[in-house]
């Protein structure tokens, strides 16, 4: 039997949206203590250009068998 990935398991990497959000949440913080930035300005700043530079997590493949 096969093992599921992480994004097959986790249901936070599984909403688009949630995903994002996290996504933005954890660069921020650990860009603003690397830069000495405020946070809010690295989530603006990865607001701004989140289209471009964020890849969409992989679809589900069916798994039925």
């Amino acid at each position: 039997m096969r093992k599921k990935s992480l994004i097959e398991t986790n249901p936070y990497l599984q909403d688009l949206e949630k995903y994002r959000e996290s996504l933005i949440t954890t660069v921020s913080s650990s860009t603003a203590i690397e830069t000495g930035a405020s946070v809010q300005s690295v989530v603006d700043t990865l607001t701004e250009v989140a289209p471009s530079i964020f890849i969409s997590p992989p679809k589900q493949k069916s798994t039925s068998q």
